[in-house]
């Protein structure tokens, strides 16, 4: 199945004459993991919003999980990407004032498909947590406590938790050094494939790319 597919996407600013995207084709199937690459103000963050609704193309189509996001109106694209799609934020964008448990299990409480899937919320929180190494002593310890990977990891479990078939990660390893940045992909990809998570990752870091299968070079697909 295809999970994004895109065709004929172009986007532009309001006030620009010309594109910031024109992507004529871009698909990525079921379970794949792949790496989109481009320089700074390539457009990676544009075509995230795109695909996460929130900005919508002044021509073509986008297709998640094959059904058009552009036929829906706005609440069914927020209900859409509160049910399908974890995002990992650059600057992971917990809530301060909640503890690591109450911030994984936050999309629980603004999707109802995956409440349903994480079944008992504190114990599925629990169980992304443990596997993602975190030590139970913190998990009531309020955000702001914990360290920038452990802050990264808990913005993980938040995207996993209710397993969305989608998992979109906008530039998340930037704050890590090297081996922490290698160990927190294997850990994305182990829990991705666990529960059958497409991944599409963003990033300008060339040493990320050896990590995935497939690669994906922003400029090439990008005609604008």
């Amino acid at each position: 199945m295809n999970v994004i597919e895109l065709q004929q996407l172009r986007f532009r600013w309001k006030g620009q004459s010309q594109d910031t995207l024109n992507i004529p084709e871009l698909i990525v199937q079921q379970g794949e993991h792949a790496f989109l690459r481009g320089p700074s103000g390539s457009g990676k963050t544009t075509l995230l919003n795109l695909l996460a609704g929130i900005l919508l193309p002044v021509e073509g189509d986008i297709k998640l999980l094959e059904q058009s996001t552009l036929k829906m109106n706005t609440k069914q694209r927020d209900c859409f990407r509160a049910d399908h799609i974890g995002i990992i934020f650059q600057q992971f964008n917990l809530l301060p004032y909640l503890s690591m448990l109450d911030n994984v299990a936050l999309p629980c409480h603004f999707s109802a498909r995956r409440k349903q899937h994480a079944g008992a919320i504190q114990e599925s929180a629990e169980q992304l947590l443990e596997h993602l190494k975190l030590d139970q002593k913190l998990r009531q310890r309020p955000v702001t406590e914990l360290s920038v990977g452990q802050q990264q990891r808990v913005a993980v479990a938040r995207a996993l938790i209710g397993k969305p078939e989608i998992i979109i990660a906008d530039e998340p390893t930037s704050a890590l050094d090297s081996d922490a940045r290698n160990d927190f992909i294997r850990l994305l990809f182990r829990e991705a494939e666990a529960q059958g998570s497409t991944i599409l990752f963003v990033s300008h870091d060339p040493h990320i790319a050896p990590h995935f299968p497939r690669i994906i070079e922003l400029p090439e697909v990008n005609q604008a």
